[in-house]
């Protein structure tokens, strides 16, 4: 459209993008269909991961349709990577969508500098019918506005309408001259604009604190507000899922739909994702991310399930959820409004839940790359040491530091050999020592068993507890007392040879 066409209704709508009725699909009854926008701008936030969550599980306990859109209209925070960031992490958690930039439908495109030819129009046209006007302040003028208003004590920042009245004539004497110029919706000057939220109930403006908003930047981008309201509609979503600091913007969107004879969606906004009762969580300050959580060891299927508390509760006493049991649990409507304070401890617990669930193969799948190639090398039985690490390991990041003696055996002191309840000392476990190492030279075959049941035959010969014997042993062994797994296990892990170096430097020590 030429720009000189102020009052004419756009002639150059492609069908693709503005055909209503691509948005309607053929849906069971009350299904929602909801949309996760994200920008790329870097790591996946934890807030963002749940209100991801959260509007899946919406579209999906409605057997809706769950729509993934990149809005990277934002090119100055745009990160290179950060959309494969966005699509691996939902991949990970299983939170699957059915329309998205890999997936088309009939309202794409679904990454939001694709859509450029649909918003200047959609802008346009409510110049047309007089609901936005162009705005062809300077940002000197703007300065010096905003300069008038701190010294008068007003609201700074509100925009003083200075272009809305201009004249038809001055508007095409800009526009030929090529002033530059953004384009603003006219709000209403009196009476109030309210909406509903599920979560939050009625709330209402008085649309004198709303100021003239930009729709159109002067570089023709669209400003977030009027993207979001033009996609979400184009795209048919019925259902909007949002963190509450969008409550304050949510009149303005309103008032877009109505300038359009378009219905708005429902509004769910979400309490924010707290680090403590007055600072929210943020990447910038080093809060854990998605993928920080994952590379310390936390599962995706835990992190998700500790995502869909924070803020929400089920209906009973039940903690963990697989994610088809979220889908048939949810209702949104018992998302809290008060802020969701993250609880690294909960997400411990639910983490170790996780993880004493998995199968032994599944364990040790996931053990495996965590230990390192240079400590597997040394380990004899892989599935043994994954048996002990399992019921003692809430986060897969700490399984290293419980096998450190694996690679080397550390320095200590030998008052480990001391336990009342055994009944040693370094005394007596000398004495143990030396009657073991003939016995671990023989014993066939090398395993747990056999060698507890040579070890029990001599204690028992000794009238002594089988303790006596296998407490120096585990001590031996790994120079600590807190291990995976007691000496007869510790014997198989390292393996005979490195056993029997380990026993003699124990009595070299306690010579």
């Amino acid at each position: 459209m030429a720009d000189n066409e102020i009052f004419a209704a756009p002639a150059n709508m492609t069908p693709a993008f503005f055909d209503e009725n691509n948005a309607k699909r053929d849906l069971p009854e009350g299904a929602c269909v909801t949309r996760f926008a994200p920008s790329p701008t870097g790591y996946m936030h934890v807030g963002n991961l749940r209100t991801a969550l959260y509007t899946y599980l919406t579209a999906r306990h409605s057997d809706g349709v769950f729509i993934l859109r990149i809005e990277d209209t934002d090119q100055g925070r745009k990160v290179e990577g950060a959309t494969d960031v966005i699509f691996k992490t939902l991949t990970e958690t299983g939170l699957t969508w059915d329309e998205g930039p890999d997936k088309p439908g009939k309202v794409g495109p679904y990454v939001q500098s694709e859509r450029m030819g649909i918003f200047k129009a959609w802008a346009e046209k409510l110049v047309a019918e007089g609901k936005a006007y162009y705005c062809f302040c300077t940002e000197e003028r703007l300065e010096k506005m905003r300069e008038d208003q701190i010294a008068s004590g007003m609201a700074v920042g509100t925009y003083d309408r200075h272009c809305r009245n201009l004249s038809k004539e001055e508007i095409e004497e800009n526009l030929k001259n090529g002033v530059p110029y953004v384009i603003r919706q006219k709000m209403p000057l009196e009476g109030k604009t309210g909406f509903d939220d599920l979560i939050y109930g009625h709330i209402e403006v008085d649309n004198r604190e709303l100021e003239d908003q930009v729709l159109l930047k002067s570089d023709g981008m669209p400003t977030y507000n009027f993207a979001n309201v033009i996609d979400d509609h184009l795209m048919g979503i019925t259902h909007v899922l949002r963190g509450n600091e969008y409550l304050s913007s949510t009149p303005k969107y309103n008032l877009l739909y109505e300038a359009f004879g378009w219905t708005p969606p429902t509004y769910i906004h979400c309490p924010p994702v707290m680090k403590d009762a007055h600072q929210k969580l943020s990447k910038r300050n080093g809060d854990a991310s998605y993928q920080d959580l994952v590379a310390k060891g936390y599962l995706s299927e835990a992190v998700l399930n500790y995502l869909l508390l924070l803020g929400w509760s089920p209906e009973g006493e039940k903690e963990i959820f697989s994610l088809q049991e979220m889908i048939e649990q949810w209702d949104p409507a018992r998302i809290s409004r008060s802020p969701a304070i993250f609880d690294p401890l909960k997400l411990r617990h639910i983490n170790f839940e996780y993880i004493k669930a998995l199968s032994p193969e599944a364990f040790l799948a996931k053990a495996k790359p965590v230990i390192g190639e240079a400590t597997l090398a040394k380990i004899r039985d892989l599935p043994l040491l994954c048996k002990n690490l399992q019921p003692r390991t809430e986060v897969l990041g700490e399984i290293p530091e419980q096998i450190t003696f694996i690679d080397a055996l550390p320095e200590y002191d030998t008052e480990l050999f001391c336990n009342k309840k055994m009944k040693t000392d370094p005394a007596t476990a000398k004495e143990a020592l030396a009657i073991l190492r003939p016995i671990l030279e023989t014993v066939e075959p090398w395993t747990p068993d056999a060698i507890f049941a040579a070890c029990a035959e001599k204690a028992a010969q000794l009238e002594k507890k089988n303790g006596w014997l296998l407490y120096p042993l585990g001590i031996a062994l790994a120079g600590t007392r807190s291990t995976p797994g007691g000496g007869t296990d510790l014997a198989v892990i390292l393996g005979r040879e490195e056993t029997l170096a380990r026993i003699d430097k124990a009595l070299e020590m306690l010579a």
